[in-house]
């Protein structure tokens, strides 16, 4: 496959996976908009990648943003963002995170 159709996949899944965190939001499921917000990010750094002709593997935005940085500046905004959507990558989903309680609570 062509890795601009490649790249144009990946993008097309961030996208609706942005459009899930949203009505995750507004549906007060805070959790899962966490969740899906980062994988829609991680999604959309993927098909850069692609776009620039890398494949690579990993969820952490933060690492996919360092492959990145081969082809292009990020700014210091974009990595302060990514550390907080990566921040919820796991304890949006997983009870055992959290002393008490679970996910939807917190």
């Amino acid at each position: 496959m062509d890795r601009l159709e490649e790249a144009r996949r990946w993008f097309l899944q961030a996208l609706r996976d942005l459009g899930a965190a949203e009505h995750s939001l507004s549906s007060g499921f805070y959790e899962w908009s966490c969740f899906q917000a980062q994988h829609a990010a991680e999604k959309a750094v993927k098909a850069l990648l692609y776009a620039y002709g890398k494949s690579v593997y990993g969820y952490s935005i933060i690492e996919l943003l360092g492959y990145l940085r081969e082809f292009t500046d990020i700014s210091e905004e974009i990595y302060t963002n990514a550390r907080e959507l990566d921040r919820h990558y796991i304890p949006s989903r997983y009870p055992n995170v959290f002393e008490s309680g679970y996910p939807a609570l917190y």
